[in-house]
């Protein structure tokens, strides 16, 4: 990948696309983590005074928050804090599941996370820009109609590798791209021990098709199973 073109190509297409959307700028989530800080630098250079990132901690490591405004501060973008731990609370209050799994708790957060950046896009007229690579799109490493509610995919056509190499172009603060990928769904999580393999495995896969049994069998079953994630909810045809 030629890095340096395909920056100037992401740039224009983020402009061209929102200008076509009638809107005016570009929301995302700011987690503190390499694929919402390359979709904030690029976005930062199609729209320098009308980017406006949202940190949204929900019972949140204060590390993640930290490298947030660390981002928005180096690339100079608007921000606001949203803290969501009483949403999160009320809500599994209300909803009185004594026994809800870890996961299910967990896909809560992107999705009060979701509901946050829409009501700033409503009211600022702007497009809601989504962090997901094509290596965790791929596995399906995302939370439906959470942080995959999103109106544009900058990152889709990209493997992580590639992300953090745009990341580096974009002169993102070295501690943000040195951390481990984490969803920060709970403490401690990983990207790579939460799918079974690393990144290497994963984007060698994707872009050339080899890899060990093992690694085949986990992208294969986990890309069977995500197909729903990726498609428009079904639609229901007559036969008459």
């Amino acid at each position: 990948m030629n890095t340096q073109e395909v920056s100037h190509e992401l740039v224009d297409w983020i402009y061209d696309t929102v200008k076509q959307a009638g809107c005016n700028g570009v929301v995302l989530g700011l987690s503190g983590g390499v694929d919402s800080a390359v979709v904030a630098a690029a976005s930062k250079k199609a729209f320098p005074d009308n980017v406006l990132g949202i940190i949204m901690p929900c019972h949140s490591n204060e590390e993640d928050e930290k490298d947030a405004v660390l981002l928005a501060e180096t690339l100079d973008i608007k921000y606001k804090k949203v803290v969501l731990d009483k949403v999160y609370d009320t809500f599994l209050a209300e909803t009185d599941i004594n026994d809800a799994s870890r996961m299910a708790l967990a896909n809560i957060k992107p999705r009060l996370r979701m509901l946050t950046l829409y009501y700033y896009a409503a009211n600022c007229n702007y497009l809601v820009a989504g962090t997901g690579n094509k290596s965790e799109l791929t596995v399906g490493y995302f939370t439906k109609y959470g942080d995959s509610g999103a109106d544009i995919l900058p990152l889709a056509p990209f493997v992580k590798h590639e992300v953090w190499d745009l990341a580096r172009y974009f002169d993102i603060p070295k501690k943000i791209i040195n951390k481990p990928p984490s969803a920060g769904l709970w403490e401690n999580q990983t990207d790579e021990n939460e799918m079974g393999i690393n990144y290497d495995e994963l984007d060698t896969y994707i872009l050339t098709g080899k890899a060990n049994d093992r690694v085949k069998t986990i992208v294969d079953n986990l890309n069977r199973k995500s197909k729903h994630k990726r498609e428009f909810a079904k639609i229901f045809v007559p036969n008459k």
